[in-house]
């Protein structure tokens, strides 16, 4: 996960989300699944979050709207800006009804999650602080983000093309936590050798 600043709510969106879905709540309260008029402001969504999902950190080209409350304990935010998410539907599907169990993209520093090379896992910084540190862990291992094959194979798909001549600048918008992990693996490299104590 990474750092996410909070999206000024779109003009339109009462207009076109909360009014209709606040009188269509009204008019089926027994619903299971409210109608999803939120979509018509995903690409604004999607906007502020820079196309990368919320969850996993990478680039996702259309993705979906996650309810961080979910729809199912929580319909009175269905049609609510601030309880909206940009995420991957892989991830939207695994966090379900989560809610505020798992860490809030809004809620993160920079920082506090980072890319092992060449596991590609993700694991917590130690800049994580101490009163959050339970919740962060709990976030990767129920949204599986630290080394689920499936999410393995999302960053290893980006690292690839890295390998194969993506720049380093499009590697930062498309997948950030991954290239910080190849910015440390640069400086370490670099990094001048310690001088072995002469043996005379």
């Amino acid at each position: 996960m990474i750092s996410v600043k909070r999206i000024k709510e779109p003009a339109r969106f009462e207009a076109d989300v909360r009014i209709p879905g606040t009188q269509w709540l009204a008019a089926n309260p027994d619903a299971k699944r409210p109608s999803a008029f939120w979509s018509q402001c995903l690409s604004e969504l999607r906007n502020g979050f820079s196309s990368l999902c919320g969850y996993a950190a990478m680039f996702v080209p259309t993705g979906t709207v996650d309810h961080y409350l979910s729809c199912r304990n929580h319909p009175q935010r269905a049609y609510e800006w601030s309880n909206y998410r940009f995420a991957s539907s892989e991830m939207n599907n695994i966090k379900r009804a989560k809610d505020n169990k798992v860490l809030d993209p809004f809620e993160v520093k920079e920082g506090w999650f980072e890319i092992l090379l060449p596991s590609l896992q993700m694991v917590l910084t130690a800049t994580v602080p101490p009163a959050l540190r339970n919740k962060a862990a709990y976030t990767l291992k129920h949204l599986k983000l630290q080394d689920d094959e499936r999410v393995i194979r999302w960053r290893q798909s980006w690292y690839d093309l890295y390998l194969r001549g993506l720049p380093l600048e499009e590697l930062r918008k498309k997948a950030p936590l991954i290239a910080a992990a190849v910015d440390k693996q640069i400086a370490a490299a670099t990094l001048p050798r310690k001088k072995k104590p002469s043996t005379k």
